[in-house]
């Protein structure tokens, strides 16, 4: 009897670094059709980055100075697009970072269904893409980096009812259109709803700001306190700038600083308001982190690494092996613990002490 052995065939392979050796997740591959090879450093990784124009006090500049921040701390080079304001103009915009070369994409997508074009187009050139901050749907998406959107909605929706266990409730969700808006309002109600069932809380006004756009909020609160006769006892922001419209109906009406406001984004601004008495709280998403994280998993995707993720969350297609980090709720007690220590923002700028 003879053996036949073919001239050519495959074995999974899991690659590791010289010097980052898990023993754990060697255990867990441990009887998996794996083999088990080092690869070498490469130190020519091209990222391409694709993110939206626009956002709150400047949101996508900042994470873009992040960004290049850490790559360049990495020894990575980033390619940027950053003016799309449609699904159609971040396709072309894609496209182009593609044909200069790009290893793996980080995407923040426009239109959260329609980039999943955008995800296949990456796919055929053979480039992995990274959805961060925004999960994109219905797409074989390689990674989600992100905040953890429910545990943000949590401590607004905690915080309000320790502080307003009882009374009428303004509750604002953002664009119906960015899945984070429901993870964020998801994670509110789980503390809101129980006491709103047994008629603790009374939910006078609950709409989504279309766009997050402020204007509307503002619109929205202004009728609200018009049709309830200003007797409103908590209103759940889902973001700072939101917020900041939220205030202003209220300073209209002499009820700034009476009235808990919620918000996320820990904006300077917002961090202004709370000092200030008119703002309760915000949600602190470090973007440094968020940066940091997923320019680390993009560049393990770019190498061939594995990726060891603890959460998985379907995008309506796939389960999406998912990264979230864990945010930190602000207020008056820990700014100077939270945000200046940490190097966010400086101490002369929250309390315009200048020398």
């Amino acid at each position: 009897m003879y053996l036949s052995i073919p001239n050519d065939f495959f074995v999974p392979i899991y690659y590791i670094e010289k010097n980052i050796l898990d023993i754990n997740n060697l255990m867990l591959l441990e009887n998996s059709n794996y083999a088990i090879n080092l690869i070498k450093k490469r130190n020519d990784i091209t990222i391409g980055i694709s993110l939206p124009k626009g956002g709150g006090e400047a949101r996508w500049p900042k994470d873009k100075a992040a960004l290049e921040r850490y790559a360049t701390e990495q020894g990575v080079t980033l390619k940027f697009t950053d003016s799309a304001t449609t699904a159609a103009e971040q396709y072309l915009e894609v496209e182009k970072l593609i044909s200069q070369g790009i290893d793996v994409l980080i995407l923040v997508p426009v239109d959260l269904s329609a980039a999943a074009n955008i995800v296949e187009m990456a796919h055929k050139s053979g480039i992995k893409v990274v959805a961060y901050d925004r999960l994109i749907k219905n797409a074989d998406l390689d990674l989600y980096v992100s905040y953890d959107n429910v545990a943000i909605g949590e401590l607004q929706g905690r915080y309000l009812i320790q502080k307003v266990p009882k009374g009428n409730y303004i509750i604002l969700s953002g664009s119906p259109s960015d899945n984070n808006s429901k993870l964020i309002k998801d994670g509110a109600m789980e503390f809101i709803r129980p006491l709103a069932n047994i008629r603790d809380i009374n939910i006078v006004t609950d709409e989504a700001v279309d766009n997050w756009n402020p204007d509307i909020a503002y619109k929205i609160v202004k009728d609200s306190l018009v049709t309830n006769n200003n007797k409103i006892n908590a209103i759940l922001a889902p973001n700072d700038a939101i917020a900041c419209a939220v205030i202003k109906a209220l300073e209209e009406q002499g009820l700034a600083g009476k009235i808990p406001v919620t918000g996320q984004d820990a904006e300077l601004s917002a961090v202004k308001r709370i000092v200030a008495g008119t703002q309760a709280m915000t949600v602190f998403a470090d973007i440094r982190e968020e940066a940091k994280t997923a320019i680390d998993a993009a560049t393990k995707l770019a190498r061939g690494q594995y990726i060891t993720t603890t959460n998985m969350i379907n995008n309506g297609k796939i389960d999406v092996p998912s990264i979230l980090i864990r945010p930190i709720l602000v207020d008056r007690n820990n700014i100077n613990d939270t945000l200046i220590k940490s190097g966010y923002l400086k101490l002369n700028e929250v309390y315009d002490i200048y020398s």
